[in-house]
């Protein structure tokens, strides 16, 4: 069902690309999709890095462009090539969303679409940190942000959660929330953002399905993509899941109705917790592998 919902709209005659799908890819060229995949390492490189996660390492796939941060078109070296991309739970991952976003559609057709699967927060790690406001998406931009602040560090690592032994769980799962990191482990990888520079890989964005659809909305309405919402499949499991393209008709309800619609679904029953766990739980490779 996940990846029906997510190859909904993807021409299989089509030419397309799919970012950073590891050991999991969605639409695989031995199924014969035409698919070109960018990834930030090399087929041999994921096989390393994968080598000890107890993942089907025969999945990945050869790596088509290896992305060290230039655009997608110097990357590829064509403009408004590809019919489609997919991208499952990167746009979250990207220091300069909208960057991330003008990128895939530099290369994109004008009829093409954006197959988008996100993580909602209300049912991953990031159950306890904020929405991610237009605010911040947009001084990224400007400040052409290539790595994550140490503020946004900090905000990670100290507040990330597992819910029994799961990182992502659906709306019924039952178990009691346990922070997942140390504070020692907070300023480390702070100290790596400030004094070398690094990039700390750590979900930027936060989302509930109608704060990102607001959040397109507004960049569009404000000039900064060129991409409107072309189709929307509400939250199932952990994730929600959104079709981009330059020819979409847009969300169709008013900024008000979004607004209301955010309220409502970050309005949490009042939950009684049992008991709370000082205690930290493994890292988050560790547990429980899930989409998000």
């Amino acid at each position: 069902m996940r990846k029906e919902k997510i190859l909904r709209s993807i021409r299989r005659d089509g030419l397309g690309i799919e970012i950073g799908p590891s050991h999991n890819p969605l639409a695989p060229k031995r199924e014969g999709f035409q698919v070109h995949i960018i990834d930030h390492l090399s087929r041999e490189k994921l096989v390393e890095k994968y080598t000890s996660h107890n993942v089907n390492l025969d999945n990945i796939e050869e790596v088509d462009f290896i992305w060290n941060g230039e655009s997608y078109v110097e990357l590829i070296g064509k403009a408004k090539h590809y019919d489609w991309i997919i991208s499952s739970h990167t746009i979250e991952h990207a220091p300069d969303l909208i960057g991330f976003l003008n990128n895939c559609a530099d290369v994109l057709k004008d009829d093409g679409v954006i197959s988008l699967a996100i993580p909602d927060k209300r049912y991953c790690f990031d159950h306890f940190r904020p929405i991610s406001g237009l605010g911040s998406v947009v001084d990224a931009h400007f400040q052409k942000k290539t790595i994550h602040s140490p503020g946004l560090i900090a905000e990670y690592f100290l507040n990330v959660v597992a819910k029994g032994d799961h990182i992502a769980w659906h709306a019924a799962h039952e178990g009691d929330y346990r922070l997942i990191h140390t504070l020692d482990e907070a300023k480390a990888h702070m100290a790596l953002v400030t004094q070398q520079q690094s990039y700390v890989d750590v979900h930027a964005w936060c989302f509930v399905p109608s704060s990102f659809r607001l959040l397109i909305h507004d960049l569009f309405s404000l000039g900064l993509i060129s991409l409107k919402e072309a189709d929307f499949l509400p939250t199932e499991g952990c994730e929600f899941y959104v079709n981009l393209s330059k020819s979409g008709p847009g969300v169709q309800s008013s900024r008000l109705e979004l607004l209301a619609a955010i309220t409502h679904e970050v309005a949490l029953p009042a939950v009684v917790v049992q008991r709370a766990h000082a205690e930290v739980v493994a890292p988050q490779d560790a547990l429980q592998p899930v989409a998000c």
